[in-house]
């Protein structure tokens, strides 16, 4: 077989085509002229500025309150859950549930005090340790 293969042939453009383009964008950039973004480019700060990030806080009473929680993560709100106000054995199931849950969609659970979580969807980061802080007796707090 004679003749040279190019894979830009196989595409319908010659060498010739290709260096030509390749000619008259460099001498657009080289007129100094500003060079004009494409439709596809979104500004960081237009996307970024109406989109906030909600914590919700929760006091479960019944084992069903778990669903709410459950939601909220869903639409990647934060939950800091409370379960001073049910029972141990409701308080564990539901510790179970938000487990799960929090797994199933690559988030964190914490625990943040003695009967207190926090569930947190994949696009909060959980940065310290509050029993570290404690620990520290960096806090002098009075219980009347």
């Amino acid at each position: 077989m004679a003749g040279k293969f190019s894979l830009s042939n196989f595409f319908g453009m010659s060498d010739e085509d290709e260096y030509a383009n390749t000619q008259e964008t460099a001498a657009v950039t080289n007129e100094g002229e500003p060079t004009v973004r494409p439709n596809n480019v979104v500004s960081m700060q237009a996307a970024g500025a109406t989109k906030m990030n909600k914590i919700v806080l929760c006091e479960p009473r019944i084992y069903s309150d778990a669903k709410k929680v459950g939601k909220s993560l869903l639409e990647n709100k934060a939950v800091i859950v409370n379960f001073t106000r049910i029972e141990a054995t409701q308080a564990t199931r539901i510790v179970d549930f938000l487990t799960g849950a929090v797994f199933a969609i690559n988030g964190e659970i914490q625990r943040v005090g003695d009967q207190i979580f926090l569930c947190t969807p994949p696009n909060y980061e959980i940065d310290g340790n509050l029993s570290d802080i404690v620990d520290q007796n960096d806090f002098d707090i009075e219980v009347n």
